[in-house]
């Protein structure tokens, strides 16, 4: 767990690092945070979909051991969640369509929190490594839910406030009309 905290900061400043060298697209932070989850989140869901046999990384079955017993189909929700990491990611990277991954990749990793926890409780091994303990997880979750957060804050709202608008007019007129 801790090589993804790594990976996650050594991008965020590899993307920093071009944007005061003059790269636009990376010239505020938020952005190359978008940008930086997106690469640790090529690597963590492309795991999910790396058989057994590979063992440089966590694999399919390292996840589905991860899955608290209350979830059914644990095999299929590490292939979803594995998808909709990728997707999030891909997300990210748009300026138009970082505001919905981004806060998306919050709920998801909210939701990701309780196979975490069991996880950390069972004392499960990830990938051959020794337990990562519960103290550290939740932490971890905690800051690639606000990675998520405010490379969100960068997006480009305009469409967003277009349909929030849209919505409270259409709320407005209504409750006009039901007067």
């Amino acid at each position: 767990m801790f090589d993804v905290i790594v990976l996650l900061a050594v991008a965020l400043l590899g993307f920093r690092l071009l944007g005061s060298l003059g790269v636009r697209r990376f010239a505020i932070w938020p952005v190359s945070a978008a940008h930086a989850l997106a690469v640790m989140l090529v690597a963590t869901g492309s795991a999910h979909f790396v058989p057994a046999s590979v063992e440089f990384m966590p694999s399919h079955a390292d996840l589905v051991a991860m899955v608290p017993p209350f979830v059914p189909f644990p095999g299929l929700m590490v292939y979803l969640t594995g998808a909709l990491e990728l997707l999030g990611a891909a997300g990210l990277v748009l300026a138009a369509t970082r505001w919905t991954a981004g806060t998306s990749l919050a709920a998801l990793f909210v939701l990701l929190l309780p196979a975490n926890i069991y996880a950390a409780l069972a004392e499960m091994p990830f990938n051959g490594a020794p337990p990562t303990p519960l103290w550290l997880r939740v932490p971890e979750q905690m800051l690639y839910i606000a990675v998520a957060l405010w490379a969100a804050r960068s997006a480009d709202t305009t469409m967003v406030r277009r349909v929030l608008v849209s919505l409270r007019s259409r709320i407005g007129s209504t409750a006009t009309a039901a007067r």
